[in-house]
């Protein structure tokens, strides 16, 4: 069975910063993301396929927001990590938003230590390395609060959530350690 893909991939008029599309977002955090439409974002994407696409060791790429969807899943591992360490939604969520707000390498960035740089193009203007910064970050935002949402459900941390916490998506952490 193969992973699931982006839907975005076909998306007519697509933008993108080096080779990371730059996709609509339904999201009450403030960031350059262009205003999602209220249907299905790439944030919830990423949460409905994120179960199925952890146990993949491969993954092959049909376009830009395919390299969004895999930044996203490698997060959501690590949210997850955090969020085992939290009691509360109160405590995830204090914990989810002082994470999406750490200094992190941009996908692409040569001198960083992002994971999976051989499939990541940093944007080559300076301004548009900012501004995927800063995508980026109101992307990690958006997935803490709506991972938090589902996690935190009914009150402490769903196991069904919890157990993939120390599940590897291509056998990768954004965090920099890397499964054997």
């Amino acid at each position: 069975m193969p992973a699931y893909h982006s839907n975005f991939n076909e998306l007519p008029g697509l933008r993108s910063l080096g080779n990371f599309a730059f996709l609509p977002l339904n999201s009450s955090v403030k960031g350059p993301a262009p205003r999602g439409d209220g249907s299905e974002d790439i944030v919830e994407e990423a949460l409905k396929y994120f179960k199925a696409n952890v146990f993949f060791k491969n993954f092959d790429i049909k376009g830009n927001a395919d390299r969004v969807l895999i930044y996203l899943t490698l997060y959501i591992t690590d949210c997850l990590q955090k969020l085992a360490k939290c009691p509360t939604k109160n405590d995830g969520l204090k914990a989810m938003n002082t994470m999406s707000l750490e200094t992190f390498s941009l996908p692409g960035d040569k001198n960083g230590n992002f994971p999976l740089n051989g499939l990541y193009q940093l944007p080559e203007a300076r301004a548009d390395a900012d501004t995927m910064r800063q995508y980026i970050t109101q992307l990690r935002q958006e997935i803490g609060i709506r991972l938090c949402e589902r996690v935190y459900k009914n009150g402490p941390a769903d196991k069904w959530w919890m157990c993939f916490q120390k599940r590897r998506f291509l056998n990768k952490s954004l965090d920099g350690r890397n499964a054997p």
